[in-house]
This record gives structure tokens, C-alpha cells and sequence, in this order.
């Protein structure tokens, strides 16, 4: 839904950075807010659902997790908003602008949400790897860049204890 034509908000921030480059991160913060948000209510529904001898440990991982996946959305929409954009705000958006899949009427067992979680967090690191370096070599955005290595370094924490519950359910 990126729009091609830039709107009066976005020429009306004036911070350094070319109109041009703003509208460009805004779409990339758009897709890593539909990540967010999409992961946020895989980890959710798998946190209402989750079941097994490791319950207890799971429900209260997965509730961490969806609980720092609120915040960094949080964050990454209002960088859309201070470089003049607009975040996208509903589940359609979210949908068509997600780079995850989502396999709806699914349900799991507890090793499977595990590692789907894992996998999720891992095409999110990757693609924020990409992400961060256009901020920084096409875009000139060192803010949004340092949002989004604090973001990356998030996830890749979140990814780590997942492998661990992983690792030792074997």
C-alpha cells in the first residue's frame, strides 16, 4: 500500500534527511511493523493455546515475548510517524505487507510453535540486516538504523532462548 506520492506531513518534517529517503524508510519501518505485529500474534494465540509438560515455562516465555514484541512495534511505528509517515495500523495492511506466513486454523504442538517462532525471529533478523544496512549506505538514517539494531539484537535474544527451550526438550 506505499503510496507514490509523498504527502504535506512528510515535507513538513525537516531533520536532515531528504524527502525521498524518509519515504523510503517509512515503507521499509511499515514492513518491519507488519513483522512485529504479525509475530506478536503467533507468540499471543500460541501463549492462549500452548499445552504439555512444559506449559508453565512456555506460557510465561511466550507472554515475555509477546510483551517485548508490543513494545518494539510500539517504537517502530513511531518512527514511521517522526519521519513524517503514517504507520499502518490494521490487520489488512499487516497481512499484505508482512514478510512472515501465518497458517491459520493451525494447531501445534508445543515443540512445533517453537520452532516456528524460531524460524519467524530468524527471517526477521535476516531481513532487518538488510533493513540497516539501507538506512545506513542509501538513506543516510542513522536514527532509524539505531532503532533497528537495537530491534535486530531483540529478536535475536528472543531467538536465542527459544533454541534453548529447543535444545533442551530433546
Amino acid at each position: 500500500m506505499a503510496t507514490k506520492t509523498k504527502s504535506k506531513k512528510l515535507e513538513q518534517v525537516h531533520i536532515g534527511l531528504a524527502a525521498e529517503n524518509r519515504e523510503a524508510m517509512i515503507q521499509r519501518l511499515n514492513k518491519v511493523l507488519a513483522d512485529e505485529q504479525l509475530l506478536y500474534t503467533k507468540t499471543r494465540n500460541y501463549h492462549w493455546n500452548v499445552t504439555g509438560i512444559h506449559f508453565s515455562q512456555l506460557h510465561e516465555l511466550f507472554e515475555e515475548q509477546y510483551n517485548s514484541l508490543q513494545l518494539i512495534a510500539d517504537e517502530v511505528a513511531e518512527r514511521s510517524r517522526m519521519l513524517g509517515g503514517t504507520a499502518v495500523g490494521t490487520m489488512a495492511e499487516f497481512l499484505e505487507q508482512t514478510r512472515l506466513s501465518e497458517t491459520p486454523g493451525a494447531s501445534p504442538s508445543a515443540p512445533d510453535m517453537l520452532a516456528n517462532l524460531l524460524d519467524d525471529h530468524e527471517q526477521i533478523i535476516t531481513a532487518l540486516r538488510d533493513d540497516i544496512k539501507a538506512c545506513t549506505e542509501e538513506f543516510n538514517d542513522e536514527g532509524t538504523a539505531d532503532l533497528l539494531i537495537g530491534t535486530m539484537r531483540a529478536h535475536e535474544k528472543m531467538a536465542w532462548m527459544l533454541r534453548a527451550m529447543i535444545n533442551g526438550s530433546g
